[in-house]
C-alpha cells in the first residue's frame, strides 16, 4: 500500500484503505506555522458513514407519531454520543456530516406527528431549527452544533 502525502508523490493504485471504520488516504492538513499541505490521515470510512445511516433508518423515528421530541432523544442520545466519540477523533466534519442525517428523519417526524406541518416540510424544518435554539442541550448533535439547515 502506498500511503501518498505530501512527501510522497508518486502515483500509484491503490492510495487509500479502510480500517476499524477509518478511511485512511491524503487530506489537506494545516501545519503548526498555518501552511495548508497533503497529509496521510484517517477519517470517518463511507461504509461506517451508511452503517450509521442504515441504523438511523431502522430506529422508524418517521412512526414514532405518539412519541414526542423528549422521548426521540432519550433514545437517539446514547447512540450519538458513542458514534461521535469514536468517530470524530479525526476529521469531525465528516462525522457532523452523517449525524445530520438525522435532522432529516426529524423533520420528516415533526410532518407526520403534527398535522399544521403536513405537507409542508419547510414550516417542520423551521419548527425544529427554533426547537433546537431554544433547547439545544436536548439532542446530542445540537449540542455540537449540528442543527437543522435554516432553510
Amino acid at each position: 500500500m502506498y500511503c501518498r502525502d505530501g512527501n510522497r508523490k508518486n502515483d500509484y493504485p491503490n492510495t487509500s484503505f479502510d480500517f476499524l471504520g477509518y478511511t485512511f488516504r491524503g487530506r489537506l492538513a494545516k501545519s503548526k506555522r498555518g501552511i495548508y499541505f497533503n497529509s496521510f490521515s484517517p477519517a470517518l470510512s463511507g461504509k461506517a458513514a451508511k452503517r450509521i445511516r442504515d441504523k438511523m433508518r431502522e430506529w422508524k423515528i418517521g412512526r414514532w407519531t405518539d412519541a414526542g421530541i423528549e422521548d426521540i432523544a432519550e433514545r437517539v442520545n446514547p447512540a450519538l454520543r458513542g458514534w461521535w466519540n469514536y468517530y470524530a477523533a479525526f476529521y469531525m466534519s465528516e462525522c457532523k456530516r452523517v449525524i445530520a442525517h438525522l435532522n432529516d428523519i426529524l423533520e420528516k417526524w415533526a410532518a407526520r406527528k403534527y398535522r399544521r406541518f403536513k405537507r409542508r416540510r419547510a414550516k417542520a424544518r423551521d419548527w425544529l431549527r427554533r426547537m433546537a435554539e431554544r433547547a439545544p442541550e436536548m439532542l446530542y448533535h445540537w449540542t455540537l452544533g449540528v442543527l437543522p439547515s435554516a432553510g
